[in-house]
């Protein structure tokens, strides 16, 4: 996996809030952009699997419902 630079979620649209990932030396790095000093780093296993969970619904329960 070749290293890359940020790139900003696709649902984020022109909104400033978002979530980040990039590549970097065979691992995924993720950030929230308000917050960039903060930066969490996983395999692309792991990564594959968050993904996996997140559109399978598995984290919904956490959501706080807007109204």
């Amino acid at each position: 996996m070749p290293s890359s630079g940020w790139q900003k979620s696709s649902y984020s649209a022109a909104h400033d809030d978002c979530v980040e990932v990039r590549a970097v030396a065979g691992l995924v790095d993720l950030r929230e952009s308000d917050d960039a000093n903060v930066v969490v780093r996983t395999t692309p296993t792991k990564f594959a699997a968050l993904l996996q969970g997140i559109k399978a619904g598995e984290f919904d329960h956490h959501a706080t419902p807007t109204t």
